[in-house]
């Protein structure tokens, strides 16, 4: 059995995972270039995703499992792999704890006008009359309540703020205090004071928020983007900005990366800009072997409990 990964990054962890299956044979390239004759033998493919195209699929005749060591598969050939009946698992859910920090961190930093006191420290300025507010009694409302949601509201609850979710069963769902399906987004927009986007990316979920969206908006709310850049009409969010239709947004991710000099986001005096780190954490591949791992022994033993087994239909 010849399992090829198609990137090289961690020689320990490499090492660990050939000690703990020392009977497979794993070759791990730097790139699918490097790959190029190996996959075309390979049975496991381990992979970030965006390298695998149809004729790779196609040219890997024996190819039986894709382990995607990313959650987003917007690039993944799934028509040519549901035709293969090739199976396909992700490492959905080892963003939420660095995503959901990171989401309590902006709403802290908006909250506390942190971005006030950097610029006074810079201009040598001691000004205490500066606005601040508390997270403590505000509505979050989460657009895409699963691992990475969950985990957001479990910390908002922390804050003792009020958390609404919104999922594609609109079924209740723990550290939440209500939940709705994706047709009540409307109305839910209307109560938040702070809106995260955390959906993925597919035909559904694009330009989820434009301009009717917004407009539903408290002229005070806060918008998170820390899902995908295509679930957002990005001009009717800079009008929305610009018009005071809404206070503030914090995006970390965009419909092109990197984020063109050009882009009007840039200058836009009441939004915040990082460039698609939410997720970054020094235990990304350690908790993404974890799931290689016991996915493997799945497999080995003809089992069914795959985590994260994605649905080639849905995407996801």
């Amino acid at each position: 059995m010849h399992i090829v990964a198609t990137f090289n990054r961690d020689e320990k962890l490499q090492n660990q995972i050939q000690q703990q299956f020392p009977n497979l044979q794993f070759h791990f390239f730097k790139n699918i270039d490097a790959a190029e004759k190996a996959v075309d033998s390979a049975e496991i493919i381990l992979t970030f995703g965006d390298d695998i195209t149809e004729e790779v699929v196609q040219r890997a005749k024996n190819l039986k499992w894709i382990m995607v060591f990313s959650a987003g598969l917007e690039k993944m050939p799934f028509q040519a792999l549901k035709e293969r009946e090739i199976i396909v698992t992700n490492v959905r859910g080892i963003h939420k704890i660095p995503m959901a920090e990171f989401t309590i961190g902006y709403m802290l930093q908006h909250a506390k006008n942190q971005a006030t006191f950097i610029e006074q420290q810079k201009n040598k300025q001691w000004n205490r009359r500066v606005s601040m507010h508390e997270l403590f009694g505000k509505t979050l409302l989460i657009v895409g309540a699963g691992a990475i949601g969950s985990q957001i509201a479990k910390l908002a609850k922390a804050f003792s703020m009020q958390t609404i979710g919104i999922t594609r069963s609109g079924n209740l769902l723990e550290n939440f205090d209500a939940v709705f399906s994706l047709a009540d987004l409307n109305e839910q927009l209307e109560k938040a004071d702070y809106v995260v986007n955390v959906l993925p990316s597919t035909p559904k979920t694009k330009n989820v928020f434009a301009k009717e969206q917004f407009s539903k908006m408290k002229n005070d709310a806060v918008f998170i983007n820390i899902g995908r850049g295509d679930a957002v009409v990005e001009a009717d969010l800079l009008e929305a900005l610009e018009a005071g239709q809404i206070g503030h947004a914090y995006l970390d991710v965009f419909q092109q990366e990197p984020l063109p000099n050009e882009h009007p986001f840039w200058t836009c005096k009441n939004l915040t800009i990082t460039p698609h780190i939410s997720s970054v954490t020094e235990m990304y591949l350690p908790r993404s072997f974890e799931i290689f791992q016991h996915n493997l022994t799945t497999y080995l033993t003809n089992g069914s409990d795959f985590i994260n087994l994605v649905d080639l239909d849905r995407g996801y």
